[in-house]
């Protein structure tokens, strides 16, 4: 789950910069509920994409995944 106020300030930052402003009849916390679920409803599909991304057809680079591991700390 996204954390709101994080997502407000992200949004704040990049309408900025695009120039975008928010109609007077949409409430911020409307736009940011509404952004969260639309990246949400998103985030189980690009899971699904990124798994098979990674474990593609099942040759698993398992030394990879050590390195990295290791690496992580």
């Amino acid at each position: 789950m996204l954390h709101r106020e994080d997502v407000e300030k992200f949004l704040d930052c990049r309408l900025k910069q695009q120039g975008i402003e928010i109609p007077m009849d949409i409430p911020r916390d409307a736009l940011v509920e509404a952004f969260c679920q639309y990246v949400e409803d998103d985030r189980y599909e690009w899971l699904k994409d990124n798994f098979k991304s990674f474990f593609g057809d099942g040759e698993i680079d398992w030394e990879w995944i050590r390195r990295a591991r290791l690496q992580s700390r």
